[in-house]
């Protein structure tokens, strides 16, 4: 080995580790904080722009790989060495000039430090100090190498990642009431994909395939929002929910029969998100019975009255149907129709009076005297009375009026003893006196009325005699007892017929 080899290896440390870095002499760590000159070329010790091409590398393209320098040969020896602007390749002839414009935009320094490790190389002129000892080139790692690997090992990681970022990707045919749209996802599955698109699904919705499904490349995924339908179907309500997006779908959903239904708003309306009120009513088969005759109508009436109105039929005063008129019409059903004829009926009727009785000690027991009659109340009575398809009703009541307040009669009760007997006057026949005078009754009264009682007693002679109120309503004992008096005072005189018997 000769000096001037190992002098040159040495001299070209500067001017390989300025190749490294894109032709400037600066480390990596300098990278971002070189500044650039006016015309774009790097300063000395700036690091290149690797997109745009530099006036001392015109050959190099304006796409280079940041991460990879331009001059690395990944099959080239290690031992061989990069090819440095301005010298021979080692292993080229010796005749084969550097290029021309290597040295041109290069710094003066840096240009003679490689002029002279030129002609240190030709003339030999340099000596290696003896204590060094020489190390083939080809044991010496390529900084260039190292330098490398952790690059290439992060562009195999990038392109394992896009890998399976590519096979992850699906694309997904999505349909949302209707709109279609395709788009690429990472999802799993159809619950994840549509939270991504932020669609938002409720209790009633139908999703096909199912929320929890597994998605595919090439799956497609459709969506059907469930509307509110506040549906009051033949007299009945109730609410339901329709994926359908018309009222037609709706009831064809629904299955409602259409054929001559009534709907009360068009079968074309769009539902919308907040739902919508329909009032549908399909067409049924009623019969009408009226003044003798049956009809049988089809109708999607909405009550009784119409559909006897729509079989020709009127309805005048008070007439009326054997079902309320205002009710829904069933399938089916028969409705009579009533003619009614009427009017009012007033009536009066007497109010019975009440009997006061108040205890008098001035009577004997068993005595009761009226001290003032009783008169009955008055009550009007208002019935209404009708004739149902020319039959009489019972009548009903309508309205009842007191017009006049009946009064209480007034008795006297007596609570003083009887006394047993009158003397003189016990032996007689009593008895036989009563019945040739009243027949033996009590409350007997002559056809004038004058007379009353077994003994018939006038009022004036019987109030003489300590009676009170009427003969005929005092007991037949205290009868006896003021018969008995009056004989004592006046003998048989008072009885000029019966008197005979008293003693007989």
């Amino acid at each position: 080995m000769s000096s001037p080899q190992y002098e040159t290896y040495e001299t070209y440390g500067p001017a390989y580790a300025e190749a490294a870095y894109g032709g400037f002499a600066v480390p990596p760590a300098d990278l971002h904080s070189a500044e650039t000159l006016a015309h774009g070329t790097p300063a000395p010790g700036a690091y290149a722009d690797p997109y745009r091409p530099t006036h001392a590398d015109t050959h190099r393209p304006a796409y280079a790989d940041p991460y990879r320098p331009a001059y690395a040969d990944p099959y080239r020896p290690a031992y061989e060495g990069p090819t440095l602007p301005g010298l021979p390749r080692q292993g080229a002839p010796a005749g084969d000039p550097a290029p021309a414009y290597a040295e041109r935009d290069q710094p003066d320094g840096q240009a003679a430090v490689r002029a002279g490790s030129r002609a240190a190389s030709r003339t030999g002129s340099h000596r290696r100090s003896p204590r060094r000892r020489r190390t083939p080139l080809v044991e010496r790692p390529d900084s260039s190498v190292l330098r490398l690997l952790p690059q290439a090992l992060v562009v195999a990681f990038l392109a394992g990642g896009t890998t399976a970022f590519v096979a992850e990707d699906k694309a997904i045919e999505l349909t949302v009431d209707g709109r279609e749209r395709t788009l690429h996802t990472f999802a799993d599955d159809v619950t994840e994909l549509l939270a991504e698109e932020g669609v938002e699904l409720g209790a009633h919705d139908v999703v096909t395939p199912g929320r929890g499904a597994g998605l595919g490349h090439g799956d497609e995924v459709s969506v059907l929002s469930a509307r509110p339908l506040r549906l009051t179907l033949d007299g009945h309500r109730r609410e339901v929910w329709t994926t359908a997006r018309t009222v037609a779908g709706a009831l064809r959903q629904l299955g409602v029969r259409q054929e001559g239904a009534y709907v009360s708003t068009s079968r074309s309306r769009p539902i919308g998100r907040e739902g919508l009120a329909l009032d549908v009513r399909t067409e049924r088969t009623v019969t009408i019975m009226a003044d003798g005759r049956a009809r049988t109508v089809r109708t999607n009436a909405a009550t009784v009255r119409e559909a006897v109105e729509q079989a020709g039929i009127t309805l005048r005063g008070q007439d009326t149907t054997s079902v309320a008129p205002a009710s829904f019409p069933r399938d089916g059903q028969t409705v009579t129709v009533l003619r009614i004829t009427g009017g009012r009926e007033i009536r009066e009727e007497a109010i019975p009076f009440q009997v006061r009785r108040t205890d008098d000690p001035t009577l004997f027991r068993g005595t009761e005297v009226v001290e003032s009659a009783g008169e009955p109340g008055l009550r009007r009575i208002t019935y209404a009375v009708r004739t149902v398809n020319g039959v009489r009703q019972r009548p009903r009541l309508l309205t009842t009026e007191v017009v006049r307040v009946p009064r209480a009669q007034e008795v006297k009760v007596g609570t003083k003893p009887r006394p047993e007997s009158v003397r003189g006057a016990d032996h007689l026949n009593w008895q036989g006196l009563a019945a040739c005078e009243s027949g033996g009754r009590p409350d007997a009264v002559d056809p004038s009325g004058t007379y009353g009682g077994l003994y018939q007693f006038d009022t004036d002679t019987w109030h003489k005699l300590g009676g009170r109120g009427r003969p005929q309503d005092a007991p037949a004992a205290e009868q006896t007892y003021r018969a008995k008096k009056l004989y004592v005072r006046r003998g048989a005189s008072p009885w000029p017929h019966c008197g005979g018997r008293l003693h007989g």
